[in-house]
């Protein structure tokens, strides 16, 4: 074991009924005290293959490791794993100290180190005034701290979280992610997190593993997934993102020229090997499309017709439509002003060739 594979899936397969994989061929590396997040859409197998981890489901095929042994043959409550989910899972009759004592007397630790450990996670988690309570008179924000603490509070070897924030409202998950962050980097633990909201995957992680039908179809940092995506699924996946089509007609060193259906011709950068007429998608964040002069400089410039202007607070977002029909959004922000552009009227916009990405499209022609 290296401190890069602390945890292991090789080859790893599951099918509930002998045909269809749920989770096809996994192959997964990863680092201990490393913040792994497994997301993707329902039915994708990053939940799955997290409860393989966890030992709820039995593999149909491969091999799970944790530091360098297998756990197929483990029990779960021999596996010394912590686990937060969505629904809390907190004794209701025991007070808040009482719950996150439990897993420690189950270890039999002293009554007086368990008391010393309960004030200290109580401490961290910010929760020290709330430990003769029971879970009902918690919020839920509250009710997962605790869960949080409890499923930390024995030094377990891995943590695992299947969408635990899930059935907060916004604000408060965006603080709890934040929480659950630092909490992790000051304790060092690792940890591999489920979830299908790609904001929290790129809020809280140094790796997203992106699930497609039982498969990882792009492991990255949040900031390639985003900029650098592999495939047109994690293109549309994380982030907004606008797709054209279309084929590549010239190519000059890592300039290309690619023509959409209408004829149109736009100038795309990529170091990667494509070849002429061969099929491929555009990938265009809408931050990166300018509006009226702010785009006097850009490789791409055309004349579109503004068809809505919604206002979100701090930004705009402008649906356009290309002269073949293509729609594109742009997001410009509030204090940028939109240059005299106005809806339903004429507008130009224009980008930079390394503003898109390139990507083999396998369903155009």
């Amino acid at each position: 074991m290296t401190a890069r594979n602390y945890v292991e899936f090789v080859h790893v397969d599951k099918s509930y009924d002998g045909r269809t994989l749920v989770v096809d061929d996994l192959n997964l590396e990863i680092a201990k005290g490393e913040f792994l997040t497994m997301l993707g859409p329902s039915g994708s197998g990053k939940t799955t293959s997290l409860m393989m981890l966890a030992g709820f489901e039995a593999p149909s095929a491969g091999r799970i490791l944790l530091a360098g042994k297998s756990l197929v043959e483990v029990p779960p409550y021999r596996r010394n794993i912590g686990m937060v989910f969505q629904n809390y899972a907190l004794f209701p009759h025991l007070s808040v100290a009482e719950n996150l004592a439990y897993p420690l007397s189950v270890r039999q630790v002293s009554k007086a180190e368990s008391a010393e450990r309960v004030r200290r996670i109580l401490d961290m988690v910010k929760m020290s005034a709330f430990a003769e309570r029971k879970p009902g008179q918690l919020s839920g924000g509250q009710q997962q701290r605790i869960a949080l603490a409890r499923a930390i509070i024995f030094e377990p070897d891995l943590v695992l979280m299947d969408e635990p924030l899930g059935a907060l409202d916004k604000n408060l998950r965006e603080h709890l992610q934040l929480e659950i962050k630092h909490l992790h980097d000051e304790l060092g633990i690792t940890v591999v997190y489920v979830t299908h909201d790609q904001s929290e995957a790129l809020t809280m992680s140094d790796r997203v593993a992106v699930f497609n039908e039982g498969r990882i179809e792009q492991l990255a940092p949040p900031s390639e997934l985003y900029e650098h995506p592999a495939t047109p699924f994690v293109a549309g996946f994380i982030g907004e993102n606008n797709r054209i089509s279309g084929r590549i007609v010239a190519r000059d060193d890592s300039r290309y020229t690619v023509e959409t259906a209408s004829g149109t011709r736009l100038c795309a950068r990529s170091e990667r090997n494509f070849a002429l007429d061969q099929p491929i998608l555009l990938s265009l964040r809408p931050e990166r499309v300018r509006l009226g002069d702010d785009g006097a400089d850009g490789e791409n410039r055309l004349t579109c017709t503004v068809k809505e202007i919604i206002y979100l607070g701090d930004h705009r977002r402008i649906h356009l439509r290309l002269g073949d029909d293509t729609e594109i959004v742009a997001k410009v922000a509030n204090t940028a002003g939109l240059g005299g552009v106005a809806d339903q009227a004429e507008a130009i916009v224009s980008w930079g060739g390394a503003d898109m990405v390139m990507l083999a499209d396998g369903k155009a022609g």
